[in-house]
């Protein structure tokens, strides 16, 4: 593995641990050349998925790209980080389940939305301000009034 410090392709591994609920191993490196210290991790990957965007564009599957949006939907929110990356590893299992090497958008997106309300609703709202593309404050009412169970008054 390469130091992201200097560039050594000679790193060694110091300690190995099972990460993400046993689905990766965490790896602590250390590169002799500059005495840096880092942390790589290693995953099973079933097959090489393509994700279609709605334009019809066709871009390689990244498990960063998913992680980075994820994240910032949780951003400051009291979810635990190994529940995050549970949650991460989980969702690209199903994804790899499918069946297909060609996955469309909007079936992520799905997945991904499913995922966080179960675990945050406002992670769920974030994420969704995006993904469904609000434009006022009006999409946000009434996608946050289809949340809320009937507070109708009873009389």
């Amino acid at each position: 593995m390469r130091c992201p410090f200097c560039g050594n392709v000679d790193t060694q591994v110091k300690d190995s641990r099972p990460a993400e609920d046993h689905a990766a191993i965490r790896r602590r490196r250390f590169c002799p050349a500059c005495a840096g210290r880092f942390t790589t991790y290693e995953r099973v990957q079933l097959r090489d998925l393509v994700v279609i965007k709605s334009n019809g564009r066709r871009e390689e599957f990244g498990r960063d790209k998913l992680e980075r949006s994820i994240r910032i939907a949780l951003q400051k929110r009291p979810i635990d980080p190994e529940r995050i990356d549970q949650m991460i590893s989980g969702i690209v299992r199903r994804l790899e389940s499918m069946g297909e090497t060609d996955i469309k958008s909007d079936t992520i997106g799905e997945i991904v939305m499913e995922s966080l309300a179960r675990i945050d609703t406002v992670a769920y709202v974030r994420f969704a301000s995006v993904y469904k593309n609000f434009q006022a404050a009006d999409d946000f009412d009434k996608f946050v009034s289809e949340l809320r169970p009937d507070n109708s008054p009873e009389e």
